[in-house]
């Protein structure tokens, strides 16, 4: 069934110009093509759609994540507070946080939104 297929997230914008320039300007992503439906961006060895909806930024749950090497978080985040992106920080037992980067058992996390509330992840030591 479904299981032999890549899955491909898609995150809801009410302004395809402003999300642009925040996923290309921003974060650095290629366009791999686009439609008159949206943009579909290239991440590793997957990719995400943005797409215009009314409903853009309504989900409070983690949209999308990103899974890095423990040796290339710090430089990721350092990136993102570069590129001008703030980190979110909330009550969620057994977490600690340091400058918004959240930290359990062995993992570390950080957790910000883009312009449309879209929340976003970047974590490391999650590996199996």
């Amino acid at each position: 069934m479904l299981a032999t297929y890549n899955p491909m997230p898609t995150l809801a914008v009410a302004d395809m110009a402003r999300a642009r320039a925040f996923y290309e300007g921003t974060l650095g992503f290629t366009v791999q093509r686009e439609s008159e439906d949206g943009v579909v961006y290239g991440a590793g060895s997957g990719s995400f759609l943005v797409y215009s909806s009314g409903y853009a930024g309504t989900n409070k749950a983690t949209a999308m994540s990103f899974s890095v090497p423990t040796d290339a978080f710090d430089p990721e985040v350092d990136a993102l507070r570069a590129a001008g992106v703030s980190f979110q920080t909330f009550e969620v037992e057994g977490l600690t946080w340091a400058d918004g980067v959240a930290s359990w058992a062995e993992s570390r996390s950080v957790w910000f939104e883009d312009p449309d509330g879209n929340i976003l992840n970047v974590e490391t030591g999650m590996e199996a």
